[in-house]
């Protein structure tokens, strides 16, 4: 099996250690054609109204269909995977908490080209986090199979900071995979969709996290309107940021918690001793205070 393939049985620690050596992972059929039968029937009305890119970096013959957690109900299972959930969350655990970032079906048509490789940390105003740090985990689900030839993603292994694709050679490889499998890749690793030459579209499924703290790229309370999102469960309300974000970030009114103003209840957000217990960070700080006001 390629250095970059797991499966669905692959230990979590197994498969972050592939992550974090060369910035992407694929886990191999992790969900069923079923399901992704499914979501592509809920999807299908929404790719057709969806209009093409805007430029040669959007893609002129690619499609990009958000505001998933309102509009399909099959990608909340995506969302909520248990491994992806349990490899991300390892992944960006040196945050407070993490979040849901984005959610988009992208189609790439016959005809496309290569999209210029990129980072995808550049959205948060092209800030050079360090080296280390990581902002984002994502992943792309293929809602068909992903080929050489429809477009499948390239992605350059061990590129995270280390590499200036304008000046420096770089290697892609590409992310062939069956239909039902996802793969992971970190906001630093350089790449790009895939030139689609062959006569069917190829559709993926990009579904991203971020640190808590950080601007979400999809405003998920606009994209997945109130109404709708108290239909929804709990812990599906808090990855889309119905959470504190960190200490501090995130409150409603006098303090008030976002999932509690949400249900309609006065449960105020976490005190500075639950943040105290559980990260460390924040530990030190309130170690460091004399006096409480």
């Amino acid at each position: 099996m390629s250095p970059f393939r797991v499966t669905s049985e692959t230990p979590v620690s197994e498969i972050l250690g592939v992550l974090n050596q060369h910035g992407f992972v694929v886990i191999e059929r992790l969900v069923s054609a079923s399901l992704m039968d499914q979501l592509a029937a809920e999807v299908a009305p929404f790719v057709d109204a969806s209009a093409p890119g805007r430029d040669q970096y959007d893609g002129v013959h690619t499609r990009r269909t958000g505001a998933l957690i309102r509009r399909c109900p099959t990608a909340r299972t995506l969302v909520m995977n248990p491994l992806v959930r349990a490899v991300v969350g390892q992944f960006l655990g040196h945050a407070s908490t993490y979040q849901l970032h984005l959610t988009q079906l992208i189609t790439i048509e016959p005809g496309e080209s290569e999209q210029k490789p990129h980072r995808d940390q550049m959205a948060f105003d092209f800030f050079d986090f360090p080296i280390g740090y990581h902002a984002q985990c994502n992943t792309m689900w293929a809602l068909t199979d992903f080929t050489t030839d429809n477009g499948a993603t390239r992605l350059a292994p061990g590129s995270g900071g280390l590499l200036d694709p304008e000046s420096e050679a770089i290697h892609m490889v590409q992310a062939e995979m069956p239909r039902g499998s996802v793969l992971l890749y970190d906001g630093k690793v350089l790449h790009g969709g895939g030139a689609n030459r062959s006569d069917h579209v190829r559709q993926g499924v990009n579904i991203t996290y971020s640190v808590g703290w950080v601007r979400q790229e999809e405003n998920q309370y606009l994209a997945c309107p109130p109404e709708v999102a108290r239909t929804l469960d709990d812990d599906l309300l808090k990855m889309m940021g119905y959470q504190q974000g960190a200490f501090a970030l995130g409150y409603v009114g006098d303090q008030q918690d976002p999932l509690a103003a949400l249900r309609g209840t006065d449960t105020k957000v976490k005190t500075v001793e639950s943040f105290r217990e559980t990260n460390e960070s924040f530990r030190a700080f309130v170690d460091g205070i004399d006096e409480p006001r």
